[in-house]
């Protein structure tokens, strides 16, 4: 079944889980027209209480997924750990999917993702793959201590990695992640993170929102700063380093890159995410078209929407019981409050994020 494009209003759109992402998402889409239908694990997700049909069940239920593709014109996803399998079987029976599994693929393993930046003129830090134990501390002793090992598949906000300071330690780390496949990447010594959101449309054409300054706690995001202070140098380098990326995918949707700045002025990618991300959450207050909307109109085979920023923003993640305090936050009139819905606090838990604004 092919769809036919520009998407009109009225049609519905599949998302791939549940969590705040889809919210955002179903939210954006909703305001163009659109009816979500979500497709997540659990029956009580954020985005399933905004969309106009969930479907409870596993990516990888046939079932579920003919009772979406059934009900749907295209699919999107709304975390790139969504199964592989689950989008293969979408596009073996007809149904579009954006952003396309090419670069569901490349961004499911850190290995590949690397090598598939430097294959585009994309630079990175040194890293290596390592299978065994021995190959981890090979890797280690080649690249130099510190370095940082990460399973290749899964993990985020900081989990399924570990510093190694001592290349003999490396077997014992590999051991700690699982035993399963890792990548081992050099230190960055970094000045500061940046990330740049960027779309690309059906029809080729892209648009790049300004860049955003990030600060993490063990490993989650904290806060972001957009846009960032930066020379036109280096927003001009991060613009070639998105093109580069989303040509090379193919691709079709909003991505998030994160970058380090390095002392001498150079950017290093340090991952890719094929979806809306965090360090964007900014542009929901600040910019003339947010990255959730901006998704739903790249997919939609709509036009780009103007990506200006329209206020300087901080992006504060309001991690555990943080987000009890929202009659506090309500109250700032600087202060714009974005809250996810979720059933239960827990440390560390992303519940919402605020964005506090300023003018330019």
């Amino acid at each position: 079944m092919s769809v036919a494009l520009p998407l009109p209003p009225g049609s519905a759109i599949g998302i791939l889980g549940g969590g705040q992402l889809g919210r955002m998402l179903a939210l954006a889409a909703a305001r163009l027209g659109f009816d979500v239908v979500v497709l997540e694990r659990e029956a009580d997700s954020p985005a399933g209480r905004v969309a106009v049909k969930l479907i409870v069940g596993d990516y990888t239920d046939e079932a579920a997924l003919a009772e979406l593709a059934a009900a749907t014109s295209l699919v999107t996803y709304e975390f790139e750990n969504v199964p592989s399998a689950a989008v293969d079987w979408l596009v073996t029976h007809g149904i579009e999917v954006a952003p396309g599994a090419r670069a569901l693929a490349v961004a499911q393993d850190r290995f590949e993702e690397k090598t598939f930046l430097n294959a585009h003129g994309v630079p990175t830090v040194a890293f290596a793959a390592a299978n065994t134990p021995d190959e981890a501390v090979a890797a280690v002793t080649a690249l130099g201590a510190p370095a940082l090992m990460k399973t290749r598949r899964e993990g985020y906000d900081g989990k399924g990695q570990r510093w190694i300071e001592h290349a003999p330690d490396a077997a014992a780390a590999f051991a700690e992640l699982g035993g399963v496949p890792v990548i081992v990447e050099a230190a960055a010594d970094f000045v500061r993170e940046l990330s740049i959101i960027a779309a690309r449309g059906r029809d080729g054409a892209t648009a790049v929102y300004p860049l955003a300054e990030n600060h993490h706690e063990r490993g989650i995001l904290r806060r972001s700063i957009a846009p960032a202070q930066v020379s036109q140098a280096t927003a001009d380098q991060a613009e070639r380093i998105a093109a580069r990326v989303l040509a090379g995918l193919d691709y079709v949707g909003v991505i998030g890159i994160e970058l380090f700045e390095m002392a001498d002025g150079r950017l290093l990618v340090n991952e890719f995410a094929p979806r809306v991300h965090n360090t964007g959450h900014w542009t929901q207050d600040g910019c003339e078209v947010d990255q959730f909307e901006q998704h739903i109109r790249a997919v939609a085979g709509w036009p780009l929407g103007p990506t200006k920023a329209i206020a300087q923003v901080e992006m504060l993640n309001l991690l555990g019981e943080e987000a009890d305090a929202w009659a506090k936050y309500a109250a700032e009139p600087e202060t714009r409050l974005h809250l996810y819905g979720k059933r239960g606090a827990r440390p560390g838990r992303k519940m919402g994020h605020l964005n506090r604004v300023k003018p330019l």
